[in-house]
């Protein structure tokens, strides 16, 4: 970590100049999509007025009402609050093991949602689709003493980079402005330089500058307990005075900054809005053309004679009017020209191939009657080939980063209690169960319900044939593949109890109705002894 401001500030400066030349189709995405989240890239102020211009800029809101349809579905299928979206498992586990983790992930995920996650996340996903990246930083909620705190950070503040071989961001540059006041309130009266302490007294209101830096430190000590020597080290710099005014460290990287699709050569990247650009810049042209001719279709367009009493610069059409000339041929009214029918075809079309891209009229509902057992598991296995791709980066650079922060976080703070001893020193994996995860393993289940279904059929011939499949292994998988919850699956320890009681059941009542048969069968001879016995007599 470069402790020192002005190398900080410099390399600002480089991250800037690389990240410039996508900013421009950033803005243009942003302004015919949410234009009120991209305003940070043409002022650092954006107030009303802008943002009232840009949407009265945008004549269709087609692309709008399609970005906000994408943003939902991601939201809900990835991070759905009604149930838990993931699971934590070490692979192999036992009884004990799978119960605290289990327990650990109920604990984590009711944490998330009982926070601001809801509200922060569908922010960033309102950046993902127009700009293709966003940024979430994830922490204690100090303020309260505990509990989770989600900041959506703007991207037009935040300058990413990474150090990694895979490329996953794991440096941020966040460059924002504060109020005086609340400089002195988030860092203390002390820590700001000289001039800020005497805004604080004077000018509280008057923003000033700071700069955040997050990065990989280097040399820092394994397990170490104090914020100079975690693994990452986090600098606040008054930016104007080149002051430090905090310095700390966190054992993750505190930022989740998920990707749609990656700029060759660059760090940043590109959403769904950019390949709907071309679409939608001309939809909004051919808007603006259809009310200008609505316009003269409405109040037509005329041609007159300047023939010394009809003076063609200074007469008023209209309601009510008397307009003097030598003859009614003087003004004739001429024909616009517009075919409607023309402009309405293609702006039917070009919605039509906004939504598309957007994949909006697949996630939308479908118009018409209810659809079939069939048509809605084709409808889910199309949704799934759509968004599956998209799904497997934002799993790795979004849910997995952000649930190994919450994990870190809610463990080091004792919420989780103290795990099995065999669970020390081992690495966890972040299994996903949301609808979105679900769907793309549906597929698995599907062929296993066709391989049982024609088993089955075969054994009624060859019942040995079903010795090839164990249908206990495959409930296993298709409750995990459907997102049964765990706690409705008995462990290997229950099944063996229950079957053991089941065996000493039935070898008990086979026992007893030995001894039944037996006792009948010396009934039966000593009744034939006594019959005997009467005859002899």
């Amino acid at each position: 970590m470069a402790a020192d401001p002005e190398k900080c500030i410099k390399r600002l400066s480089a991250l800037k100049s690389k990240r410039s030349t996508h900013e421009n189709d950033w803005r243009d995405c942003f302004d015919l999509t949410f234009p009120e989240r991209g305003g940070g890239f043409t002022s650092d102020v954006v107030d009303a007025s802008q943002v009232r211009a840009k949407i009265a800029a945008r004549l269709d809101s087609t692309g709008t009402d399609s970005a906000r349809t994408l943003a939902s579905a991601l939201m809900s299928g990835m991070t759905p609050a009604n149930s838990r979206w993931f699971a934590l498992d070490v692979g192999d586990e036992t009884d004990e093991e799978r119960q605290w983790l289990d327990a650990s992930a109920d604990t984590i995920w009711e944490n998330i949602h009982a926070a601001n996650f809801d509200a922060a996340g569908f922010e960033c996903m309102l950046d993902v689709v127009p700009a293709g990246w966003c940024v979430l930083f994830t922490d204690i909620n100090r303020q309260l003493g505990g509990g989770y705190a989600f900041e959506q950070w703007p991207i037009a503040e935040c300058f990413v980079a990474s150090t990694r071989q895979d490329g996953r961001v794991d440096t941020i540059y966040r460059k924002y402005s504060i109020s005086a006041i609340q400089a002195a309130e988030t860092f203390g009266l002390t820590k700001l330089s000289a001039k800020t302490q005497d805004k604080v007294r004077n000018k509280p209101d008057e923003m000033v500058e700071f700069l955040r830096v997050i990065e990989p430190r280097k040399g820092y000590l394994e397990g170490g307990k104090f914020s100079k020597n975690m693994p990452f080290a986090s600098l606040d710099i008054e930016v104007g005075e080149k002051h430090t005014v905090r310095e700390q460290g966190f054992e993750e990287f505190p930022c989740s900054v998920p990707r749609w699709t990656l700029i060759p050569g660059s760090h940043y990247a590109m959403g769904p809005a950019f390949h709907a650009l071309p679409d939608m810049l001309e939809l909004n042209d051919l808007v603006r053309m259809e009310k200008a001719a609505a316009d003269l279709a409405v109040s037509g367009m005329w041609i007159a004679e300047d023939d010394g009493v009809l003076n063609p610069k200074t007469v008023k059409v209209g309601p009510r009017k008397i307009i003097v000339a030598n003859s009614v041929d003087s003004m004739k009214e001429l024909k616009s020209g517009a075919d409607f029918n023309v402009s309405f075809t293609i702006k039917a079309q070009l919605q039509a191939q906004i939504r598309k891209v957007f994949m909006a009229d697949q996630l939308q509902p479908q118009d018409g009657p209810a659809m079939t057992a069939t048509e809605v598991h084709v409808r889910v296995g199309m949704i799934r080939q759509l968004l599956g791709p998209v799904y497997g980066r934002m799993q790795s650079e979004w849910l997995q980063t952000f649930v190994e922060r919450c994990f870190g976080l809610a463990f080091r703070a004792g919420v989780l209690g103290q795990p099995p001893e065999t669970l020390r020193n081992r690495e966890f994996h972040v299994r996903y169960i949301s609808p979105l995860a679900r769907a793309q393993r549906l597929e698995d289940v599907t062929a296993m319900d066709r391989v049982e279904a024609g088993l089955i059929q075969k054994a009624q011939v060859m019942p040995e044939i079903l010795d090839v499949y164990n249908f206990e292994e495959a409930e296993t998988l298709r409750a995990q593949y459907l997102g049964v919850p765990g706690k409705v699956m008995r462990t290997d320890k229950e099944l063996l109890a229950i079957r053991k009681q089941r065996s000493e059941a039935q070898a008990q009542a086979k026992q007893e109705e030995q001894q039944k048969e037996i006792t009948q069968a010396v009934g039966g001879n000593d009744a034939s002894a006594q019959v005997m016995g009467a005859v002899m007599a």
